[in-house]
């Protein structure tokens, strides 16, 4: 019996995901070696490159659907079947969610805007991932009531069969066993079901790898990861065991890069982690395990249903207006929606294609915990009576050339949503003394982490940085944004003349890359309590830190920036117990 000609196109659409899947799968077996090599750079370019996949796979599909089906199957008169068809592939898949996300990546290249809708694409979900790890669990369960907790722990690590050998297993073992012990409620009765559970691959990230687990005792659910680093000689040891809910928190966090993983079933492992995160959203999960495009699609479910269930209206957002975003919220949504002004004004020199490279430069980097996620759409449509006045007058006046108004609808043609922040200037208007000299001390960290990572922030304003629930600061605003590397840090120049030094203008010559750290803390802010905050950080003033830091990324030797504290690290410790 020949097969429809809709299951055809439906095969072609799988085909398409899966060959973009194995890609995906592959990258996350080959971290594991260049990690035991210690191949960082390799390692770094497989992240990065790892983001261009799915756009590639696409643009592949629509391409092998355009030459071998007839032009009526890509349309909307047989899309609603070849949708059903699809939906009959993916009811025994192993990756049925992210399969109907690469389904309605396709229908948006193939059908026009107009049929953005659920009888052509998955805006529900059709395929329940609840139980798709019957058959092969994503994590491996160890029993300390047999074999006792270090030896338990000890074949725990081993088990991921890394290849190069530990400095002291045994010493880093206690050390764990020590930080578990403290962190489960006392005294430590072991139940019948006391177990450590781990999820069964490693997730590796920059110079790093972590094992991720729950220790399970009664009632009582303890998460921890264990960080795999090494040590001077090139051997391995065990990092620290992080139970802190905060720290895990910031470890999992959208400010930093996602991590490489050999995962066979993406939303086993979300699961896992949401038990262990439950503040966190699935959507943000799936984005640091390494599947962005899923995590898109599932905010944006999360926004439909948002704006269903909500009547507030979208606003300009508070603070100072940006000169090349249009920046604006929904008061009830914790996050901001920014959209590219078609002309910066003044006195920013930029264009709409710079902005939009920087913003994918910080998608690609490392962000060190300091940057902002951001999450980018096209075609965005919302509700003409959800916008207030004043932002729609905004919109008309300043990205006419992305706007589209039609009927009842709006439709913002490229935009980039990121979580809503406090800016660090409102923050510091209202704070306390001590507030204000913990902000500054982490807006100096910052700017020094970033820096590490060979990213300057360009534009130092406190308007550009904002403060997280968890008190850190965390840099927004992406436009002038470049590399530590190309700047050229110079000391102000004193003149002879002394008109020259009453001039309202520099009199001296000026590089489109010339960056001069003195004149920073005045520019930053004229309060008092600020300024004298600042001055415990005065070698961020001063060139030379900035080309020290330099020099050491041109000699490939940069600093590290843990995404721990050094306090839980077991080298602080004096001894294992």
């Amino acid at each position: 019996m020949a097969r429809r000609p809709q299951a055809r196109v439906a095969r072609v659409l799988l085909d398409g995901f899966e060959k973009h899947f194995a890609k995906i799968y592959g990258a996350g077996r080959d971290a594991k070696g260049l990690f035991e090599n210690q191949r960082w750079e390799e390692l770094r370019a497989l992240q990065v490159a790892r983001l261009d996949w799915y756009d590639q796979r696409v643009r592949e599909c629509v391409e092998r659907l355009r030459a071998e089906v007839p032009a009526e199957l890509l349309s909307e008169a047989h899309w609603g079947e070849v949708k059903l068809a699809y939906i009959a592939l993916l009811l025994d898949h192993r990756q049925p969610e992210l399969a109907e996300v690469f389904f309605n990546t396709v229908t948006t290249r193939v059908l026009s805007r107009r049929y953005f809708q659920n009888q052509f694409m998955f805006v529900r979900p059709s395929i329940s991932t609840e139980y798709l790890d019957l058959d092969e669990p994503s994590y491996r369960c160890y029993y300390p009531a047999h074999h006792g907790l270090r030896t338990t722990l000890a074949a725990l690590v081993r088990d991921f069969g890394l290849s190069p050998k530990f400095e002291d297993l045994e010493r880093d073992v206690r050390f764990a066993v020590r930080a578990l012990r403290k962190a489960l409620p006392r005294p430590l009765h072991a139940e019948p079901n006391f177990q450590l559970q781990v999820l069964e691959s490693l997730l590796f990230r920059g110079r790093e790898a972590f094992i991720v687990g729950r220790a399970v005792n009664g009632l009582t659910i303890q998460p921890w990861v264990v960080p795999i680093v090494f040590g001077p000689q090139g051997q391995l040891k065990l990092d620290a065991l992080i139970v802190d809910p905060a720290l895990l928190a910031t470890l999992f966090s959208s400010t930093r890069a996602y991590f490489l993983a050999d995962i066979d079933v993406p939303s086993t492992w979300v699961r896992f982690l949401k038990q262990m995160l439950p503040s966190k959203p699935a959507w943000e999960l799936y984005a640091m395990v390494g599947f962005g495009k899923a995590s898109k699609a599932l905010f944006y479910r999360d926004l439909l249903h948002h704006l269903r269930h909500s009547t507030d209206l979208l606003t300009l957002a508070p603070g100072t207006a940006g000169l090349v975003m249009v920046v604006f919220t929904l008061p009830s949504f914790p996050f901001v929606f920014k959209v590219i002004r078609d002309r910066p004004r003044p006195p920013k020199d930029t264009d709409r294609k710079t902005v939009e490279e920087r913003y994918l430069q910080v998608k690609r980097a490392d962000r060190a915990g300091r940057m902002a996620d951001t999450l980018e759409y096209a075609d965005v449509a919302f509700p003409r009576a959800r916008l207030s006045p004043a932002l729609l007058d905004e919109l008309r006046r300043e990205v006419p050339g992305q706007l589209v108004e039609d009927g009842d609808t709006v439709v913002l043609e490229h935009l980039y949503l990121e979580r809503r922040l406090e800016p660090l200037d409102l923050y510091l208007r209202k704070a306390t003394a001590e507030q204000v000299d913990l902000a500054v001390d982490d807006f100096a960290r910052c700017l020094t982490e970033l820096a590490i990572t060979n990213l300057f922030a360009g534009d130092l304003l406190f308007k550009n940085f904002g403060v997280t629930r968890l008190g850190r600061v965390v840099f927004y605003d992406y436009d002038e944004i470049d590399l530590v590397t190309r700047m050229r840090f110079r000391a102000l120049p004193t003149s002879p003349f002394e008109e020259d030094e009453l001039r309202g203008e520099a009199w001296y010559s000026v590089g489109p890359h010339d960056v001069f750290p003195e004149e920073w803390p005045p520019f930053l802010s004229p309060d008092p309590r600020v300024l004298s905050a600042l001055k415990r950080h005065g070698h961020l003033f001063t060139p030379g830190f900035w080309n020290g830091l330099k020099e050491q990324l041109l000699s490939g030797h940069p600093g590290r920036v843990a995404p721990y504290p050094e306090a839980v690290r077991f080298s602080a410790a004096r001894s294992p117990p």
